[in-house]
C-alpha cells in the first residue's frame, strides 16, 4: 500500500541518518571500564540519599508536628467570662480514639493500610507494588495512613501534585510523624483531620452530617460508607452519587472480609443493603457575637503574626469588652422586633401589593439578578428573559425573600472607657453575615442633626436662641435652590434651637446649617467620631445625607456622653495563652478633646428634650427612666430608621432597614421612632432593671457653665421681656417635674398621647416633600432639589396625613413612641397630660412673637433670628450678644 511504503521509506532514511550517532554511542559504551560503570550505578542512590537529606530541614519539623497534634483554637471571651466565639481552621470536633466506633478503625486499616501496625511510616512492599502497577498502566495508590496524615496536616508544605518530589517530602514527613506519635495517636489525629465535604472535618462531624449520630455509634455499613469516601469525597458522595457510594462501600466491606474483620454471612448480608442516610449540614457554631468576632478576626491575625503566634492553633484566650448580658438582650431585641417588622414588610411587599410583576421596581430587581444576566449572556432575548423570570413563581419567591428581608444593626458602648458592650450586625448571621454595624454605610438622617447644633453652639449660639419656623429657600451654586420641608406646613412661629432639635425640625436645622456652614459641621462630626466615612460638605449634610456606619454614630454619641472627649472604641483588653500567662494588655487610647465640655453639656441637654418631649419620648413606654438623651432618625422614603440613646453609663444605637434601600416600610413603621427605638429602649430598660445602668446617675455639668452669665446673655438679647426662657443649665427639660415629689429626684415618666393620624386639608405648596415625616428633603447625594415623582406601585402608605404626636408634629416627625400603628380613618384617644394637643400638625409655640414671618434671602445670608415682641426696641450696637447679632436683627 502507498501509505505503508511511505512510512517504511521514512523509517529507513531516519535509521541511516542516526547510524553515525549510534556508532559513536556504541564506541563510548565499549570504552567505559567496569569500575566506571560501578561508580555510575552507585552514584544514583547516593544522589537520591543526598536529596532526601536535603529535604529533611525543608519539611515540617518534629516540633511542628507535635504542635499540630495539640492544636487548639483561639477563644474569644466576654468581659464576664462567657465564650463568644472560637477561631479554628475548620468545622470539626476532636474526639478521642476510644470514642470512635471500632467499625471505623477496622474499615480504615483494612482498606487504606492493612500493615499499619507493622511499618514505620512507609510500606515498602506496597510502594514497590504501586510502582509496578503504575508502570503497567494501572495506577494504584501506595500511601500509608501516616503518609496521608502528612498531606492532611501540612498540605502547603508537601503539596498534592503527582511527582517524585512530593512523594519524597511525604515519606520524610511520615517518618517524622512516626517518631513523634504512637500508632493510636496517628489514627486519632488522622480520623479527626480528614475532610468529608459540606464543611465537615473529622469523623465526628462526618457522622453527624451523614447519619445524625456521634462517631461512637456508627454501624459497620455506616463506617464503610464514610471510609469509602476517603478515596474521593466528591466522586463517592452518598448524597449526590448514591450508586458509586454503594459500590465503594462494598469494596470496603470486601477488604474487611479479606482481612478477617467480617464473617462470610455478615459480608454477604451487608453488601446487599442500601445506604440509609440521615443527612443534615452541620453549621459551624458562631457564638453569641458572630459579627463582632468577624470584625476582630483580621486584627487578631495581624497581631498573632506580628508576635509569632498562630490564631488557629496556639490556644490563645482573647478577653474582650463585650458584656454577655447586654449582648444577649441585644440579640433577642433585634430578633424579636425584626420578626414584627418582617410581618409588616411581607404585607406591604406581597405579590398582590408592591411586589407585583407590574411594578417597575420589581422588574428592575429581576434585571439585576444573576439568573437574568446568565439568560441574556446565553443569548436569550432581554424581554423574553424578563417575561419568563417574572412568571417563574419559585424564582420570584426567592427574589422577594432576599429583597424584602428586614435587616437591623445594634451597638452599645460604655462612654466612660469606650468599651464596646454589644454588637449585633444583622438579624441572622447564617443568612446575612454582612455587618450592618461596621460595614454598611447608610444615610443617618436626623441622627446627624446634633452635629449641626453642636457646631452652632460652638459658634456662639445658645439653646434658647430662636429662629422662625417658616418655609426655607436657600440658594446653592449653579442656580439651584434647597427647600427642606417637614411632615407638615411650617407654623410661622419662633422656635428655640432646643425645640428645633427635640422635634427634629428640618426648617430650623436648615437655617442653623446656613449660618454655621457645612465645613464646620463636617469638621465637628469627624472630631466626634465619624472618621472613616466621607462627608460631603454640602447643605443637605444637615439632614444626614452622607452615608456613615452605625459604629461611627455610636462612637460619636459616646464622645458627647463622655463630655466631649473622643476615644476610639476598645474591643480587646487582654490576650493570654492557654495556661493563663498574659501575653498582651490593651489600654484605651488617650482622650482627645473633640468638643468643649461646656458646649457638649449644652448639646446633651438639648438632646434630653428629644427624650422628654420630642420625637424620642416613646422610650418612656419601656420604663426607661433617669437622665437620658438621644435622637431619632428617618431618611428619604423611610429607607433607614435610626435611634441613638445615651446615658452617662451607656450609649446605644440601632439601625433598621433593608439591604436594598429602594425597599422601604410605610410612613409609620419606617420611622426610626417605631422601627429602631423599640430595640434600643428594650435593651436600656433591661440594663436599668439589672443595675448595669444607674438610674440616679446624671450627665456631669461642667463647672464653667455659669448660670448667671447665661441669664445675663438672654436678658441682653431681649428674651426676658416676653417670657422667661427655661435655663438649660439650671433645670434640664428632661428632668423637670413637680416641686414636691416626695424626695424622689428621678424624672417623671412623660404621659404622651398616642400617635394618631391627622387630617391634611388643602395647604399651599410648602416645597417638595418626600413620603417620610422626618427626612423630607429634596436634596439627595448633593444639592438636587427637583421634585421626585412617586415610584409606580409604591408600597401602600397611610395617607392622607402623617403620624404626628405632640407639639413637634410639624417638625421631625420621627414618631414619638413605640405604639401600634393606628388604623386609617380611626379615632385616636384625646391627648392627655403634657404636651398640649396639636392642631393640623402645627407646632404650638410657647412664645408669641410680634415679628412677622420673613423669607430668608436667596443668597443664604441667614443669621440667628431673635424673635421679640412688637413693643421691644432694637438694642444699641454695643449691646449685641456673643454671636454679634442684635436682638432686633432679622434675616435680610
Amino acid at each position: 500500500m502507498p501509505l505503508f511504503s511511505a512510512l517504511k521509506n521514512t523509517a529507513i532514511r531516519v535509521a541511516h541518518a542516526l547510524a553515525p550517532q549510534a556508532a559513536r554511542l556504541r564506541a563510548w559504551v565499549a570504552s567505559r571500564s567496569r569500575k566506571q560503570w560501578l561508580m555510575a550505578v552507585l552514584a544514583l542512590p547516593v544522589a537520591l540519599l543526598l536529596y532526601v537529606l536535603l529535604l529533611i530541614p525543608l519539611t515540617p519539623s518534629i516540633s511542628d508536628i507535635q504542635k499540630a497534634k495539640v492544636e487548639a483554637p483561639t477563644q474569644l471571651m466576654s468581659a464576664d467570662g462567657k465564650v463568644l466565639a472560637q477561631y479554628k481552621r475548620s468545622n470539626r470536633e476532636w474526639v478521642a480514639l476510644k470514642d470512635i466506633s471500632p467499625n471505623v478503625i477496622n474499615a480504615l486499616i483494612s482498606t487504606e493500610d492493612h500493615r499499619f501496625y507493622e511499618h514505620g511510616g512507609l510500606d515498602w512492599r506496597r510502594t514497590f507494588g504501586s510502582v509496578i502497577h503504575t508502570a503497567m498502566g494501572r495506577p494504584q495508590g501506595g500511601s500509608t495512613i501516616t503518609q496521608q496524615l502528612a498531606r492532611n496536616m501540612f498540605p502547603e508544605e508537601i503539596g498534592r501534585a503527582r511527582s517524585l518530589n512530593r512523594k519524597l517530602k511525604e515519606a520524610v514527613t511520615a517518618y517524622k510523624i512516626e517518631s513523634a506519635y504512637t500508632k493510636d495517636e496517628i489514627l486519632e489525629t488522622y480520623l479527626n483531620t480528614v475532610p468529608f465535604l459540606y464543611n465537615a472535618f473529622g469523623i465526628e462531624m462526618a457522622a453527624r452530617t451523614y447519619f445524625d449520630k456521634p462517631a461512637s455509634k456508627l454501624s459497620v455499613i455506616e463506617a464503610a460508607t464514610l471510609v469509602g469516601m476517603l478515596k474521593g469525597t466528591s466522586y463517592y458522595n452518598p448524597v449526590s452519587n448514591p450508586e458509586r457510594a454503594v459500590s465503594r462501600r462494598n469494596t470496603v466491606l470486601a477488604q474487611m472480609h479479606k482481612h478477617d474483620k467480617l464473617g462470610d454471612k455478615e459480608f454477604e448480608a451487608l453488601k446487599k443493603r442500601p445506604i440509609q442516610l440521615d443527612f443534615e449540614r452541620q453549621d459551624e457554631a458562631v457564638g453569641m457575637a458572630p459579627h463582632f468576632a468577624q470584625a476582630l478576626r483580621k486584627w487578631l491575625i495581624d497581631w498573632a503574626d506580628a508576635n509569632d503566634y498562630n490564631l488557629y492553633a496556639d490556644g490563645l484566650v482573647v478577653q474582650t469588652t463585650i458584656d454577655s448580658r447586654i449582648q444577649q438582650w441585644a440579640n433577642q431585641a433585634v430578633a424579636r422586633h425584626g420578626r414584627q417588622l418582617q410581618v409588616t414588610a411581607n404585607g406591604l411587599w406581597s405579590p398582590r401589593a408592591a411586589f407585583s410583576a407590574k411594578n417597575p421596581l420589581v422588574q428592575s430587581f429581576v434585571r439585576e439578578s444573576k439568573a437574568y444576566r446568565q439568560a441574556v449572556e446565553g443569548g436569550e432575548d432581554k424581554d423574553e428573559a424578563l417575561k419568563r423570570l417574572l412568571a417563574d413563581a419559585d424564582f420570584m419567591a426567592d427574589l422577594r425573600q432576599d429583597k424584602v428581608r428586614v435587616q437591623a444593626g445594634f451597638m452599645a458602648m460604655d462612654p466612660r472607657n469606650a468599651h464596646v458592650l454589644a454588637w449585633v450586625g444583622s438579624r441572622d448571621f447564617a443568612i446575612d453575615p454582612f455587618d450592618h454595624v461596621s460595614q454598611a454605610r447608610r444615610q443617618p438622617g436626623s441622627t446627624f442633626k446634633p452635629f449641626v447644633y453642636g457646631a452652632a453652639l460652638l459658634n456662639g449660639a445658645v439653646p434658647s436662641d430662636q429662629l422662625m419656623d417658616e418655609a426655607v429657600d436657600i440658594a446653592l451654586p449653579g442656580g439651584q435652590h434647597w427647600r427642606p420641608t417637614d411632615g407638615g406646613p411650617p407654623s410661622n412661629q419662633p422656635m428655640t434651637l432646643a425645640d428645633g432639635l427635640a422635634y427634629s425640625k428640618n426648617t430650623i436645622t436648615a437655617q442653623v446649617m446656613a449660618k454655621v456652614g457645612p465645613a464646620k459641621v463636617a469638621k465637628l462630626a469627624r472630631a466626634l467620631g465619624v472618621r472613616d466615612s466621607k462627608l460631603d460638605e454640602v447643605m443637605s449634610l444637615a439632614l444626614g445625607t452622607s452615608p456613615v456606619t452605625l459604629q461611627e454614630m455610636v462612637t460619636s454619641y459616646a464622645t458627647l456622653a463622655n463630655g466631649g472627649g473622643y476615644r476610639a472604641p476598645v474591643m480587646v483588653t487582654r490576650i493570654t495563652n492557654r495556661e493563663g500567662k498574659v501575653l498582651a494588655e490593651f489600654e484605651p487610647q488617650p482622650t482627645e478633646l473633640a468638643l468643649d465640655s461646656g458646649v457638649t453639656y449644652a448639646l446633651v441637654d438639648m438632646m434630653r428634650g428629644v427624650i422628654s418631649k420630642g420625637t424620642g419620648r416613646g422610650v418612656a413606654r419601656y420604663s426607661v427612666t433617669g437622665d437620658w438623651a438621644g435622637k431619632t432618625g428617618t431618611t428619604q422614603d423611610n429607607a433607614d430608621g435610626w435611634f441613638m440613646l445615651m446615658h452617662s453609663d451607656l450609649v446605644a444605637g440601632a439601625w433598621v432597614g433593608f439591604n436594598d434601600s429602594r425597599v422601604t416600610l410605610n410612613d409609620y413603621w419606617g420611622q426610626g421612632a417605631h422601627s429602631a427605638l423599640p430595640i434600643v429602649a428594650d435593651i436600656a430598660a433591661a440594663a436599668q432593671r439589672t443595675k448595669l445602668v444607674d438610674a440616679a446617675a446624671r450627665f456631669e455639668q461642667p463647672a464653667e457653665n455659669n448660670t448667671f452669665v447665661q441669664r445675663l446673655r438672654s436678658w441682653m438679647l431681649g428674651f426676658g421681656t416676653s417670657k422667661e426662657p427655661v435655663d438649660p443649665f439650671e433645670q434640664p427639660p428632661a428632668v423637670q417635674g413637680p416641686a414636691n415629689n416626695g424626695g424622689d429626684h428621678r424624672p417623671p415618666v412623660v404621659d404622651d398621647p398616642e400617635a394618631r393620624p391627622i387630617g391634611t386639608p388643602a395647604q399651599p405648596d410648602y416645597g417638595t416633600r418626600g413620603p417620610s415625616g422626618e427626612g423630607d428633603y429634596p436634596a439627595f447625594n448633593g444639592e438636587v432639589v427637583q421634585p421626585q415623582a412617586p415610584r409606580p406601585n409604591d408600597p401602600v402608605r397611610p395617607q392622607p396625613g402623617v403620624v404626628v404626636p405632640g407639639p413637634g408634629a410639624a417638625g421631625g416627625n420621627d414618631g414619638a413612641q413605640a405604639a401600634p400603628a393606628p388604623s386609617l380613618g380611626g379615632t385616636a384617644p384625646a391627648p392627655r397630660g403634657n404636651p398640649p394637643p396639636i392642631e393640623r400638625g402645627v407646632v404650638v409655640s410657647p412664645v408669641n412673637s410680634g415679628v412677622p414671618a420673613q423669607q430668608p434671602s436667596a443668597g443664604g445670608d441667614v443669621v440667628w433670628r431673635r424673635a421679640t415682641p412688637a413693643s421691644a426696641q432694637p438694642l444699641p450696637q454695643s449691646q449685641t450678644g456673643e454671636a454679634g447679632i442684635s436682638a432686633g436683627e432679622v434675616v435680610r
